[in-house]
């Protein structure tokens, strides 16, 4: 049976330090976190790829839903190739039609793009009328990870789709669980599922921003930094037996 993999979301380069510190396998390297994800620029890019550690790309060109709008597919190919001519190993992507089916056609045209690099379906799937339908969708497709939780608000309360998940992937495609994941409840989310590999942004809550900032719409609220001590003590328990 394949190693437990630890994959921690990052969006700045303290993060990229800090995950790389505690014992992250692997990055996902988005911008703005707060929104969910958006594709990073090429700078940040090259520091991740520099690090050594291995970097997953989010492509996503804004923040909301998953609907594609006018030139928005054609952009994010456009950005998948550019990840990956950077270095990245792999690219985190989704698309979904307006009655939340995934867009089979659109994530199609990614896969071509892709080439032979990994190519991970990210929560998008988690709006769907049926994840574990959509994976079998996505394997067809030939994508290689599903980013999930379950299609709940975390994973521990995804837990029984999530397991249903990765009965329907068999060796096809890896099912990671994310949204949530604590060194706390990582133990129970895996021998819960049957996933082998995790998600998580290992973070912390930050300062307030500067309230002018804030008046002038530069900010919302406080930005969450990844705690390279958080990274470390899921490390820990996906290692120590716990999980």
């Amino acid at each position: 049976m394949p190693p437990l993999l630890l994959e921690i979301c990052v969006d700045d380069p303290a993060g990229i330090a800090a995950a790389i510190a505690g014992g992250a396998d692997r990055l996902e390297l988005c911008s703005a976190l707060e929104l969910g994800g958006l594709t990073p620029s090429a700078a940040l890019l090259g520091h991740a790829v520099r690090s050594g550690c291995l970097v997953h790309a989010m492509i996503r060109p804004r923040a909301g839903g998953f609907v594609l709008g006018q030139g928005e597919e054609a952009l994010m190919v456009e950005e998948i190739r550019l990840a990956l001519g950077q270095g990245a190993a792999g690219v985190v992507i989704g698309a979904l039609r307006p009655d939340r089916t995934l867009d089979r056609d659109a994530l199609a045209r990614f896969r071509d793009a892709a080439g032979e690099a990994t190519l991970v379906l990210h929560r998008a799937i988690d709006l769907t009328p049926d994840p574990v339908a959509a994976v079998g969708e996505a394997a067809a497709l030939g994508y290689d990870k599903i980013l999930s939780s379950g299609g709940a608000p975390t994973a521990v309360q995804g837990m029984a789709t999530l397991a249903a998940m990765v009965a329907a992937a068999g060796t096809r495609i890896s099912i990671i669980a994310g949204s949530g994941v604590t060194p706390g409840n990582v133990g129970q989310l895996v021998a819960g599922t049957g996933v082998r590999e995790v998600h998580g942004s290992a973070s912390m809550s930050g300062p307030d921003p500067d309230a002018a900032a804030v008046r002038l719409g530069f900010a919302s609220g406080p930005r969450r930094a990844t705690n390279h001590g958080i990274v470390a003590g899921l490390r820990a328990a996906l290692a120590g037996g716990t999980a």
